[in-house]
């Protein structure tokens, strides 16, 4: 054999994968419980609901198991039909995938090749990075605001002839900070047409803030946006694993010509179908994560005035620098598993940290009254 040399280690994968940041999930709470001795631990490193499965989900998931030994309709013909239903689109702009980041993975193929450039702001979802390198992409982060936000007017003037895509995380995560109509609007002007710009609105039903557009009626017309949403967050499905896209019925058609076959299970798609039918009961859920949210927040504010205004169902901490000899959001996220609450550090940067339900809540703030 010739033309490789063997002498070089770790040559089965691509080299350029050493470098790339692996996804942090939120850290197994039985796993802190067992480590302190507590009955229990509490997780708020996810954004996760509090509330369990929405009325009816157990029960379609436990029916559709019986056909476990039968492949799922990788058309998920009923789930786009529930979707187009619920909001007032036509299935053939509609594309669903394994969460709306295996969907974001898939957009990226569709558009991008070796050498062209995904545009996102940054600090947003650590996925974006992930999604860019692994298709070969260049990523082109563009610094948040000074208060946490994307700037979009930056944004804008990094995209080149070799853009393909954009991504607004709106609201944005881990800052739970909103971009507004007016600024989205020239944004989206300021864009050309043939860059596709994908609105991902994973936490669309928790936001409040009237100047905040919903991508799916504002921009629905315009054939180079894609709105992305998932059913992990707000609808309780994040076990199940279920996220779709509403785009320009070419671009859905191209996002489901590459989705990997059968990737969302009959489960999911008959969980996901039984959660749509409750849409009012979301609605009360979110009313209360959001009465919740602005709670946190009011008392966050009394440690930390910089907590930015959140429209999503975390909050955000900036904690950037060190603290003594470590790094303040590390510590400070150490600090709060150590009284049994898992919160998410961004070393340098800040901490997410999930609303949780009244008592998780009143549990987090005594540990962050006594840390900050």
């Amino acid at each position: 054999m010739t033309g490789r040399d063997r002498s070089q280690p770790n040559r089965l994968t691509r080299p350029d994968l050493a470098s790339l940041p692996s996804y942090v999930p939120g850290r197994n709470p039985a796993d802190l419980a067992r480590e302190l001795g507590m009955a229990e631990a509490i997780k708020l490193a996810s954004n996760e609901v509090p509330f369990g499965p929405l009325p009816g989900v157990v029960e379609a998931v436990a029916e559709a198991a019986a056909l476990a030994h039968r492949y799922p309709d990788p058309a998920a013909a009923a789930l786009r039909a529930a979707l187009s239903e619920q909001y007032g689109v036509s299935a053939d702009r509609i594309a669903t995938g394994c969460g709306s980041v295996a969907l974001a993975e898939h957009l990226a193929r569709v558009t991008s090749l070796p050498g062209d450039e995904i545009v996102y702001s940054w600090r947003s979802f650590e996925a974006y990075p992930i999604i860019t390198a692994t298709n070969g992409a260049t990523s082109v982060r563009v610094p948040n605001t000074a208060g946490h936000g994307h700037d979009l007017t930056a944004m804008a003037e990094a995209v080149t002839d070799q853009t393909r895509l954009v991504l607004v995380c709106n609201p944005n995560n881990p800052t739970g900070t909103s971009v507004r109509r007016a600024e989205l609007d020239r944004f989206l002007d300021a864009v050309p047409d043939d860059v596709l710009v994908v609105l991902d609105e994973a936490y669309r039903e928790f936001v409040t803030d009237p100047e905040v557009p919903d991508g799916l009626t504002a921009y629905g017309d315009r054939p180079n946006v894609v709105v992305l949403r998932t059913l992990s967050k707000a609808w309780g499905l994040a076990g199940l694993r279920i996220g779709f896209l509403v785009a320009h019925p070419e671009v859905a058609a191209a996002v489901r010509k590459v989705v990997t076959p059968f990737s969302s299970s009959t489960v999911a798609q008959a969980g996901a179908v039984a959660a749509l039918a409750q849409a009012e009961e979301v609605r009360r859920r979110c009313t209360l994560v959001v009465a919740e949210r602005e709670r946190v927040t009011v008392a966050l504010r009394k440690l930390l005035p910089e907590v930015p205004e959140s429209q999503a169902n975390f909050v955000w901490l900036p904690l950037a620098g060190a603290a003594g000899q470590g790094d303040r959001a590390v510590e400070f996220a150490r600090v709060c598993e150590s009284r049994g609450v898992i919160v998410r550090p961004f070393p340098g940067e800040g901490v997410r940290v999930t609303i949780g339900s009244p008592a998780e809540n009143d549990a987090f703030l005594a540990v962050a009254e006594s840390a900050l």
